[in-house]
């Protein structure tokens, strides 16, 4: 059984930086491949990030391309999130997720597994 726990989030102000983190237990971390997705209220889950399971390939949406980084270590069994120069647009609940795959995919459905998510709120 795989376990999920994101931390890091919280109250940020326009233009400031934040690093969400996803930390892995249950199996061995480096056979997975994972993503951040987010959720603000009345908004279907979108796709955020994610990064293969060595960590060489990475994917980000179009609205978070050159100002969210995605990065892991596997020592620690984290997947990070560093985001950037944050709008209220960011604001949403985010959510780790993790598949058994060499590479990360952008669709909710492709993952197996879910955190609970963490709160990162963008106020202006």
């Amino acid at each position: 059984q795989v376990q999920l726990v994101e931390s890091g989030g919280g109250l940020v102000q326009v233009g400031d930086s934040l690093r969400v983190s996803c930390a892995l237990s249950g199996r061995t971390f480096s056979s997975y491949a994972v993503g951040w997705f987010r959720q603000a209220p009345g908004k279907e889950r979108e796709f955020v990030a994610a990064i293969s399971r060595g960590g060489v390939s990475t994917t980000y949406a179009d609205s978070v391309r050159g100002r969210f980084a995605i990065s892991r270590d596997n020592a620690k069994s984290t997947v990070y999130l560093r985001m950037n120069s944050l709008t209220p647009e960011d604001t949403a609940v985010y959510y780790c997720a993790a598949r058994s795959a060499q590479l990360g995919g952008t669709y909710a459905g492709e993952y197996n597994y879910w955190g609970q998510g963490t709160q990162v709120t963008v106020s202006s």
